[in-house]
């Protein structure tokens, strides 16, 4: 399974793409940030955004898209940029019939650190040792985005099924399970639709 996830941003978009292969075994397949340049209008960045995430769904031709959910921060013209460039992935993978998924920013870091407060340098460190890099992803929307990637692939409800028994799932995914579910029943962690 080819997994192409986003780190959606108006500015920097990151995308990674990772194939989850027999066992869940996790391979690097490719990570790019897609820039827009901020003395343009908004219309133009959206569209070179848009120009950048289509060049890598038919490029990579993936079997999902793993979006981070956007959620709301005290930078409001930071969250409209973001939700464009989330919608401008949703609309590029739909218009291909591409499945997608939304993973919160907590669920991503649950899964590649087993903590959901991780910085930036420890999912960077993390991304790396799971997928076997020599060099940490940069800047940190790379590793984000190849972060979102993971998320969806070691995703408890996305390990079982095919006929899969609990007891084939690695030991990092029964990590996430276990973390997730502690996690989300205390914290309040929003989950898949």
């Amino acid at each position: 399974m080819i997994v192409l996830g986003v780190d959606p941003g108006l500015t920097r978009c990151g995308v990674g793409v990772i194939e989850a292969g027999a066992s869940r075994r996790l391979s690097f397949v490719h990570v790019d940030v897609v820039r827009s340049d901020p003395e343009q209008s908004q219309d133009l960045r959206l569209l070179t955004i848009y120009q950048g995430l289509t060049a890598a769904l038919d490029r990579f031709s993936p079997d999902v898209v793993s979006i981070e959910r956007v959620f709301a921060q005290s930078n409001h013209n930071t969250v409209l940029g973001t939700a464009q460039a989330a919608g401008l992935a949703m609309l590029g993978a739909a218009q291909r019939g591409i499945p997608v998924a939304l993973h919160t920013p907590t669920e991503a870091k649950m899964a590649v650190t087993g903590n959901g407060q991780a910085d930036k340098i420890q999912v960077q460190r993390m991304v790396a040792r799971i997928l076997g890099l020599n060099q940490l992803p940069k800047p940190a929307d790379a590793a984000d985005a190849l972060a979102q990637a993971i998320c969806h692939a070691l995703r408890p409800a996305g390990a079982i099924q095919g006929g899969e028994r609990e007891e084939h799932l690695t030991q990092a995914q029964r990590q996430w399970a276990e973390a997730s579910a502690k996690y989300g029943k205390h914290r309040g962690v929003q989950r898949d639709m």
